[in-house]
C-alpha cells in the first residue's frame, strides 16, 4: 500500500479553488486500491474524518493574514510525520501544493529522510510575481520557492512553462520535474435553455444568449483586467462583456473605474460570483465567446473549462495560455488596439469556422487534461 499526504489545498469537500478542486476530483477518481490518500483540511478544530474513502485531518489554524497559509503547511507536515512514526509507515510519499514553507522544509527534511518518506512538490505558478503582494511578500515566495526546489525530492509541474523555468531559472540545484497538468471534463450542462435560474439570471442582467463575451476568474491586476475592459471599450462590437468575478468594491475596481470610466460603457456588466456550477457551466456554453487574460503562470483551471464549454476562446498569448488552448483558440497581444481589433474580427466569424475551433479546443480538453487521464498519470507516479 502506497501511503499519499496531501498538504497545502484548504481540504476537501472542496469549497475553494484549484488545488482544492484537484484534491477532490484526484481522491474521487482512484482507481488504483494500492493507494490510501491523506488530506490535510484547514479548520478552527483539530480532528479527523473520512470523506469519499480517503482520510482527511482537520489541522486547527488561527487567523493571522496572509502568514496563515504558512503557518498551515508547517502544522500539516508535522502532523504528517507524526501519523508516519505512530503508525510505522513505511515508503510514504508527502505532496506539498505550492511553495510556502521553504524556509523551513530542510528541518523537516532531514526527518524525511530518517523515515524513508518521499517528498512532492507542486511549484504552481509564479506566486511572487501576483501583484496582490507587497515587495517584502514578493521576495519571501521567490526565496520560499527556491528552497522548495532545492528540498524537493520531485517536483511536478502543472504547465510545461512551468517545468522549463523551474529548470532553468534553479539549474543548479539538477532539479528532478516531471509535467501532470490540471484536469476539465467536457460535457454539456444539466440546465436547460430555459432553466429558470437561467432565465432569472439572463433577466436580472439583461443578458442574451450568444450575444456575450464572458471573463471569469480573480479580479485581479495580473489576470489584465484593464487591458481587457480597455480594448473591448474600443471595438466596434454590438455584444456585452460580461464579468464574473469577486469584485466587491475593492481599491483595483475604484482605480479601475477612475481610469477607464467603463460605466460609462452600457455593454460592460460586473455580475459579481457565481457559485452554483451548473449555471456556471450554462452561462459559459451560451457565451458568444470567452476572454482569458492570466499571465502567472501555471495552467488555470477556468481556461480549461472554457476551452471545455465555450466554442470562442480568445487567449493573451503567452507561454502558458498557447500551450494549454493550441490550436483551439484565437490569440491577442497586451499592444493597444491587438484584442480591439481582434474582437471586430471574431464578431464576423462563419459559424463553421466556430465549431471548427470549438471542435478542436474540446478534443484537446479530451485528449490532454481530462481528469481521467491526469489521475492516471498521478497514479502511475505514485506507484513507481
Amino acid at each position: 500500500m502506497k501511503n499519499v499526504f496531501i498538504i497545502g489545498s484548504k481540504g476537501i469537500p472542496a469549497r475553494y479553488g484549484g488545488f482544492e478542486t484537484f484534491v477532490e476530483l484526484l481522491t474521487r477518481y482512484k482507481v488504483n486500491e494500492n493507494i490510501s490518500y491523506h488530506v490535510s483540511c484547514m479548520s478552527s478544530e483539530n480532528s479527523e474524518f473520512y470523506y469519499q474513502n480517503v482520510r482527511c485531518f482537520n489541522v486547527k489554524v488561527p487567523n493571522m493574514g496572509s502568514a496563515r497559509a504558512v503557518l498551515y503547511d508547517v502544522l500539516s507536515l508535522k502532523e504528517c510525520i507524526r501519523y508516519i512514526k505512530e503508525k510505522n509507515i513505511e515508503n510514504a510519499i508527502i505532496y506539498i501544493l505550492a511553495c510556502r514553507i521553504g524556509p523551513f522544509i530542510s528541518t523537516y527534511k532531514k526527518q524525511l529522510r530518517k523515515l524513508g518518506v518521499t517528498l512532492f512538490v507542486n511549484p504552481d505558478g509564479h506566486e511572487w510575481k501576483r501583484s496582490k503582494w507587497n515587495y517584502y511578500i514578493r521576495q519571501y515566495w521567490k526565496y520560499s520557492e527556491r528552497l522548495m526546489v532545492k528540498h524537493g525530492d520531485l517536483l511536478v509541474c502543472d504547465s510545461k512553462g512551468i517545468e522549463e523555468y523551474i529548470k532553468k531559472d534553479y539549474a543548479a540545484y539538477s532539479p528532478k520535474t516531471t509535467f501532470i497538468a490540471y484536469g476539465a471534463t467536457v460535457k454539456n450542462s444539466v440546465l436547460s435553455d430555459d432553466s429558470s435560474k437561467l432565465l432569472e439570471w439572463q433577466n436580472k442582467h439583461k443578458v442574451m444568449p450568444l450575444n456575450y463575451y464572458l471573463i471569469v476568474g480573480r479580479f485581479v491586476p495580473e489576470n489584465n483586467y484593464e487591458l481587457m475592459i480597455r480594448e473591448f471599450m474600443l471595438s466596434n462590437s454590438n455584444k456585452d462583456l460580461v464579468i464574473i468575478s469577486n469584485v466587491e468594491e475593492n481599491t483595483f475596481y475604484k482605480d479601475l473605474l477612475n481610469k477607464t470610466q467603463f460605466q460609462k460603457d452600457k455593454r460592460i456588466k460586473f455580475v459579481g460570483t457565481i457559485y452554483d456550477q451548473d449555471l456556471l457551466e450554462k452561462i459559459r456554453e451560451q457565451a458568444y465567446g470567452y476572454l482569458h487574460g492570466h499571465e502567472v503562470g501555471g495552467t488555470n483551471p477556468s481556461l480549461l473549462e472554457a476551452l471545455a464549454s465555450t466554442k470562442l476562446n480568445l487567449l493573451l498569448n503567452v507561454v502558458f495560455n498557447k500551450e494549454v488552448g493550441s490550436n483551439g483558440a484565437v490569440y491577442f497581444d497586451k499592444e493597444k488596439n491587438s484584442l480591439a481589433a481582434l474582437l471586430d474580427e471574431v464578431d464576423q466569424y462563419d459559424i463553421n469556422f466556430i465549431n471548427e475551433l470549438s471542435s478542436k479546443a474540446k478534443k484537446r480538453i479530451t485528449d490532454e487534461y481530462s481528469w481521467e487521464k491526469i489521475v492516471n498519470d498521478y497514479e502511475t507516479l505514485f506507484l513507481n
